[in-house]
């Protein structure tokens, strides 16, 4: 058979889709440990270990697996000990406890992301005591995030979801093994102060803080410095509190001293902030508010890390997140979880291979029927190679954007692979026709696969969350978007790509 240049489209995208799977150089020829996660408290973090960097050796004993590095590690005894990684080598003293503190993990053999529901973790459907607007919705993603950044769980995703009949709910998914004390965490109303000593002077809100500078001369890192062995970047915006906790501040910054030690100018006392009742912060006073009855208040802090471009993210990142917790402040609501799904990551990995036992019987079954209908080989194996393609290319532009492979988008993917065989023996089916050229057979039955791609996208599109904007498509904000996505992708792909080039060997083959 001739190769088209359809042909040639369908071979180059599955050619990049490998390159985007695998990488170049591929992934699983990488054989080092990689460090996943590091407490940025930890002695390690403090000489300069990062997520990400891997391990290339131990006091000189090369490290390819994690057996290797934890045979390692627990024989460290506040010994000196260096260890090297791809971007730098650290000497100091350490014993087996610093390593607590740190997760290792093998790096993936490919780039494709998957959910909670492949690698473990949990789900849970959470709803406030009343029913909330979408800025409310909003402020409660925002105070959750930053309640769960207090506990330490930052791999996580917050995100909003409505059921059928417009009640809005925050879908919690914390992917890897779950918290014991999840269903706690999440059920606890969110609670913001400010604290100078045992006094509160304000709570987050808008009821004591009408306005919290974000842009321009209110926010923004001040000033980057180095001090011992760290890099230390300044950070200061501004705020607005109201009448009355303007009056409340006077009242207790009056009596306060001024601490010039620093030369900076500022009171004896902090301004501390606690979210749910832990401390997350202490930010010094300006010496000029003492006793002032002012709604114009500027709060400072800073970040530090062992490298400038670090020490300045931290300081925006900490900035940040002040100003969200300030913004929205305390609910006054409770929450409740409407149901907690717990997945294990051994389910996961059995499921996977459920997956691929049933894909391989799956393909076999469809080259038995296909064969026993047209008594050809040749388009059977055609067929099979252009579903296979399909998927390949799908799961390229998943990894490609990122994409988390959740069990819905897998679903997508079994839905691309039944419309992909509807559309295929459409074709075959339109070129036996005798009464008709092979060129208008073909056109044909392209026509008749755009139609039915029209009216499946139509109805996909809302549940992909593209038409939120016009109150369209909530649902899908949720458990449908994958599926709906991954659907999307796989038939925009048969239509575009592989369907002409199928088309084209069709032809060629009813010609022969």
């Amino acid at each position: 058979m001739k190769i088209t240049f359809k042909v040639w489209i369908v071979i180059v995208v599955v050619l990049f889709s490998l390159l985007s799977i695998f990488s170049f150089p591929p992934k699983f020829l990488d054989k080092k440990i990689i460090v996943s996660s590091i407490e940025k408290n930890s002695s390690l973090f403090k000489e300069g270990l990062r997520a990400n960097m891997r391990v290339l050796e131990i006091n000189g004993e090369e490290i390819n697996s994690l057996e290797k590095i934890s045979s390692i590690i627990s024989n460290l005894n506040n010994s000196k000990t260096e260890i090297k990684t791809d971007s730098l080598t650290i000497t100091s003293i350490f014993s087996s406890e610093d390593f607590d503190k740190v997760i290792f993990s093998e790096p993936k053999l490919t780039r494709i992301r998957t959910g909670l529901d492949i690698e473990g973790g949990a789900r849970a459907l959470v709803k406030a005591d009343i029913s909330l607007s979408e800025n409310q919705l909003d402020d409660l993603i925002a105070v959750s995030q930053e309640r769960f950044n207090v506990y330490g769980l930052t791999d996580i995703q917050l995100r909003k979801v409505s059921d059928f009949e417009g009640n809005k709910f925050m879908l919690v998914e914390i992917a890897g093994s779950s918290p014991s004390d999840l269903e706690e965490l999440i059920t606890k109303q969110g609670k913001f102060e400010a604290k100078i000593g045992n006094e509160t002077v304000f709570i987050g809100g808008n009821e004591d803080i009408t306005y919290v500078g974000r842009t321009g001369k209110d926010s923004g890192i001040r000033e980057c410095f180095r001090s011992e062995n760290l890099e230390i970047c300044n950070f200061a915006f501004s705020i607005s509190l109201s009448d009355k906790a303007a009056k409340k501040f006077a009242e207790i910054t009056k009596d306060l001293e001024i601490n010039s030690s620093s030369g900076k100018g500022y009171l004896s006392k902090t301004i501390d902030f606690y979210l749910d009742d832990e401390l997350r912060d202490s930010l010094s006073i300006a010496a000029d508010l003492r006793g002032r009855e002012t709604t114009q208040v500027q709060i400072s802090g800073r970040g530090s890390s062992t490298t400038r471009q670090e020490a300045y993210e931290e300081a925006e990142n900490q900035m940040k997140k002040l100003q969200t917790i300030l913004i929205t402040g305390s609910l006054p609501y409770k929450l409740e979880i409407v149901k907690l799904d717990r997945i294990s990551p051994h389910l996961g990995e059995d499921f996977v291979k459920q997956i691929f036992l049933a894909g391989t019987f799956a393909f076999l079954g469809v080259f038995l029927i296909v064969f026993i209908k047209y008594r050809r080989i040749k388009p059977t194996l055609l067929m099979l190679i252009f579903l296979f393609a399909e998927i390949i290319i799908i799961l390229g532009i998943a990894a490609l954007i990122n994409w988390n492979l959740d069990l819905p988008s897998i679903a997508g993917i079994l839905a691309t692979i039944g419309t992909g065989i509807d559309s295929m023996i459409v074709i075959l089916d339109e070129a036996k026709v005798k009464e008709e050229s092979i060129k208008e057979k073909i056109k044909k039955a392209l026509f008749i696969i755009v139609c039915s791609f029209s009216t499946t996208a139509v109805a996909l599109i809302p549940l992909t969350g593209a038409l939120s904007f016009l109150g369209i498509g909530a649902v899908s904000a949720g458990l449908f978007k994958g599926f709906a996505v991954t659907t999307l992708i796989g038939i925009s792909i048969g239509v575009l790509i592989t369907r002409p080039a199928f088309s084209d060997l069709v032809s060629q083959i009813n010609n022969e």
